[in-house]
Order: C-alpha cells, then sequence, then structure tokens
C-alpha cells in the first residue's frame, strides 16, 4: 500500500508526463496532488473527456478513452510500472487504482 507523499509517475515511453504526489486513499483507490510537466498538455484534453464521460455515463465511450490512456501512458509505482491503472486527472488533482495484474 502507497504512503503519504510517495510520488508515482506518468509516463509516456520514458517521458514523464506528470507525477502524483500521494496524500491519502480509500482502498482500492489512491489519492494525491497531481503536479503536470509540459508533456501533459498533449494529454489534458482526454483526460478532461474521460472526466467528463465518466459523470455522464456514457460507458461505452468512456471505456475507449480509457483504453486508449491505457495503451499509451505508464502509471509506474515507486518500485516500477503497474500492468494496468484507472486515473482520473483533475487540474490539481489525481485519483487512481492500478494492480500488478491487468483488470477483467
Amino acid at each position: 500500500m502507497a504512503t503519504a507523499s510517495e510520488i508515482w509517475r506518468l509516463l509516456q515511453q520514458d517521458e514523464l508526463v506528470g507525477e502524483i504526489v500521494i496524500e491519502g486513499g480509500d482502498f482500492p483507490w489512491l489519492s494525491g496532488r497531481f503536479v503536470a510537466t509540459p508533456a501533459f498538455a498533449a494529454w489534458k484534453a482526454l483526460f478532461d473527456r474521460e472526466l467528463a464521460l465518466l459523470e455522464e455515463e456514457d460507458w461505452d465511450q468512456w471505456e475507449r478513452v480509457v483504453d486508449e490512456i491505457n495503451s499509451k501512458l505508464i502509471l509506474a509505482a515507486p518500485v516500477g510500472p503497474v500492468a494496468e491503472f484507472l486515473l482520473h486527472v483533475d487540474g490539481g488533482q489525481a485519483w487512481f487504482r492500478w494492480s500488478d495484474e491487468p483488470f477483467e
């Protein structure tokens, strides 16, 4: 389990897109402050769309966006990349769940 102030990284291949400084969580979710790098600008609209679709409960489109995020970005715990994740980014906040195994 993550601890407060632990830093997780969001990557596109080897490029840092952002960091999540863990502030808390409610299993299986972790949450924290999202610190974007300039590379996040290319992804911001997709994360905004993911949240909008989630709120609209448009599950088919939402799944397509989540699949795109997961196929192109890597979420790395302090010990290394995770197999699969579900990440929400809203401004300077992020919350996510992850697994060492692909989700069913």
